[in-house]
């Protein structure tokens, strides 16, 4: 069986988290530098394999402090853990799409799932063959060893363990 690889068009494409900040808020971040691919052998991309690695350095969330923050060793610790990387397959039950695999960050590898909304396939003005799909699901960060924490004087947590990852993908498909 042959199989079609496709490549994120990054001009199209963003990696986004969201994080609730003192229980009341929630701030959104971006990883501004990714890259990934998938291989798939059919046009729905059920089973197709998948693999996605982002520039921890590029996190923007639209304030410098916070910033340099989240890519200290309190978080990220971009230093020495300068990726995130995640491998696994697209899996179909009926018209519900799951994006199953592992994602590493800091050196600590997590299976995780995904949902993915399959958007379809279509060409675009300059003759290239475009998939698109938005991925969402939820981490815990201190599985990952992002355990930094803070409590207010009135007893608020500072920043959630749950983080929401949102990714709106357009792939190209090469020839």
């Amino acid at each position: 069986m042959s199989t079609t690889k496709w490549i994120i068009d990054p001009t199209h494409s963003e990696v986004s988290f969201k994080v609730k900040h003192l229980v009341i808020s929630t701030v959104t971040g971006y990883f501004r530098e990714f890259e990934g691919a998938a291989e798939s052998s059919s046009d729905d991309f059920e089973g197709a394999s998948v693999s996605f690695s982002s520039a921890i350095s590029s996190i923007d969330t639209n304030q410098k402090d916070r910033d340099n923050h989240l890519k200290s060793a309190d978080f990220f610790d971009a230093e020495n853990h300068p990726k995130l990387t995640f491998s696994g397959k697209i899996t179909k039950d009926g018209s519900d799409y799951k994006l199953v695999g592992d994602l590493t960050l800091r050196e600590t590898t997590k299976n995780v799932e995904f949902n993915v909304d399959f958007g379809g396939v279509a060409g675009d003005p300059y003759g290239q063959t475009k998939a698109g799909f938005e991925i969402e699901g939820k981490i815990n960060r201190k599985d990952f060893g992002l355990s930094w924490s803070a409590v207010t004087e009135a007893g608020s947590i500072v920043v959630s363990d749950q983080v929401r990852l949102i990714l709106n993908i357009q792939l190209v498909k090469q020839a």
